[in-house]
This record gives C-alpha cells, structure tokens and sequence, in this order.
C-alpha cells in the first residue's frame, strides 16, 4: 500500500471523526433545548395542573404556600382551573444573565389573549452535557373572596367557608376562578378572575341578592297582612297602617280596598337583611252622616301609608313580620 493511500484512509477516518463529533455535539445541542431545556419544566408544570397533581406541580414550581386556605391546589379544583387555558404556546427562553433565563407562555382564556412569564434557573448538569433547570423559588399567589351576608360560597365548583363573609385562597398560575353563591332565600350571580403571574392578588366579591322566590313569599305575606286589614270593617283597623278619622258614618257601610300595595325592597344592612319602608295606598268607601242636617253622604277616600318590616330567614322558614307605629 502506498503512501498516497494511507493518507487518504486516515483523511477519511478523520473526516469520519470530525463528522461524528459534530453529530454528536448537534445532538448534544438539540437534546438540551428539546428535553433538557428550561422549556420541558414548564410542560412538565402546565401537565401537573392539568391532571389535578398539586404536589407535583408545587414541587416542580418550588412555590412556598403562603398562609391562606389550599382548597384550590389539587383535585378537581385544580383541574377546573386550568380547563379554560387553552392553545398553550411556549416562547424562546430569554437570557437574563448566564445562568437565569424567561420563558413567555402565550395562551387563550375564552378566546382571549394572555401571557405568564417564567422564571428559570441554571441550577447544575446531567452527565457532563446536559443542562438542568428549575423554577426561581417563588411564593404562590392568592385569591380573596368576600360575599355579602354568608360565610360560604363555591369556589371553582367546590364549596368554601367564608368565615365572616371572607377568605384568602393559594393558587396555583396561571388559571381562571369563578365564585359563586346559591341558595333558595338569597344568590350572587358568578364573577370570575384570572390570575396570570406569581405576584398577582386577584380579588372576587360577590354581591348576594334576595332569590325571586324569597321576593315572592315576601311580598305575597304582606299582601296577606293588608289584605287582612282591609277585612275590618272599622274606621281604623287594629294593627293596621292606615285609618279614617270621621265623626260619624253609617253601619256596615265601611268598606277598605287596597288600591296599591308596597313593593317590598330587601337589602343588606350590617350583616343583616332589612326591608326598606313599605309605602301603599288604601281606598275607603263609606257612607258619612253629617252632623248637622243628619245626611247620609257617600264618601270614598284615598290615603297613602307607611309601614316597617320585621325579616328573619330561618332555614327554609321566610318570616316578614310589619311593625306598625301610631
């Protein structure tokens, strides 16, 4: 074999060599940024909230949990606040210094745009080559609920106290939160809020209302009290709020007729539920006799008038009790 020839085959070998080299260093390059990059940690986090893993997504996250109640970081709770984080796209990691890196994750909220930044951190190598991150040590942020006049609600479809009408609750982000309060006597339609960073403090308060059940019972009570009243057949009927002062009339003439009943109006009132001042008009026909000449004089008089109103909600037991003052 000639010169010539062996120093084509070591060129080749060579070449050869060179060739796996920069192979494997291309393989060594992809690998880090397809599965080793800071990347796969956010897939790996975005996974767990997915599948309702608190403790691994907490883990993955190194969040501490700051003092407030944990009932929306695992189960369905949690699965239930990510469900509406959809079309998920993750950015290129942004280097903040040699060893720190943002990620930006795009996504959709009911078709609207939103964007959470993460943090990353180099924090050490897997088999000489391959890089290993991890989440910035962070603090899991809240969201606080407040209802008017009940100590409970339902928080992403699980039910929570509210001692006080308030609470404070750990989440994880990004992810939505829908409050709500129901029940037969009272009700606060849904609100909603998205939390999208590890610093944000979201807030929902729900502003509870009289159900139209409990205006109808109320009101149909009070239709009953007047109702009764309007029964008597006196001048000035007992324990009622409206009354004719005239000197002299008829027998069985007196006749009362409730022309407008008051619409009953229930509102919050330091922790309580109050009802607003009941107005209405009531219709008086009557046969007058007049003192001096003794003639029998039909009458029908109008007279607006005023009443309170007494709540108490016991249960299922509705009680609307009028306070008549003279």
């Amino acid at each position: 074999m000639g010169n010539s020839t062996v120093l084509r085959t070591v060129a080749v070998w060579l070449l050869c060599l060179m060739l796996t080299i920069a192979a494997g260093a291309l393989t060594v390059v992809l690998v880090n940024a397809k599965v080793y990059g800071p990347q796969q940690q956010i897939r790996d986090y975005f996974q767990a909230l997915q599948n309702g893993e608190g403790s691994k997504a907490l883990g993955l996250l190194r969040a501490s949990v700051p003092d407030a109640n944990p009932a929306m970081l695992d189960g369905a709770a949690l699965k239930r606040a990510v469900a509406d984080v959809e079309d998920i796209r993750l950015g290129e990691a942004v280097e903040t210094d040699p060893t720190h890196v943002e990620v930006p994750v795009s996504y959709t909220i009911d078709g609207r745009g939103h964007t959470t930044v993460f943090k990353l951190e180099k924090v050490g190598t897997n088999w000489l080559f391959f890089n290993r991150w991890s989440f910035e040590p962070s603090t899991l942020p809240t969201v606080e609920v407040q209802v008017v006049n009940e100590a409970e609600a339902s928080l992403n479809g699980t039910r929570v106290a509210l001692p006080g009408g308030k609470g404070t609750f750990a989440a994880f982000y990004p992810g939505v939160f829908e409050a709500h309060y129901t029940s037969e006597n009272f009700a606060a339609p849904a609100v909603e809020t998205v939390l999208e960073h590890a610093d944000a403090q979201a807030q929902i308060s729900l502003a509870t209302e009289p159900t139209p059940e409990l205006m109808e019972e109320a009101s149909g009570q009070v239709k009953g009290f007047l109702d009764n009243c309007a029964e008597q057949k006196v001048l000035q009927p007992a324990g009622c709020p409206f009354s004719f002062p005239l000197d002299r009339v008829q027998n069985n003439t007196i006749d009362w007729d409730i022309v407008k009943y008051p619409e009953v109006s229930i509102e919050p009132f330091r922790g309580n539920w109050v009802v607003k001042p009941l107005t209405g008009t009531a219709k008086l026909k009557v046969v007058e006799i007049d003192l001096f000449t003794g003639a029998a004089i039909p009458r029908e008089l109008e007279q607006q008038f005023s009443f309170a109103g007494k709540l108490n909600v016991d249960d299922d037991n509705v009680t609307l009790t009028p306070v008549v003052k003279y």
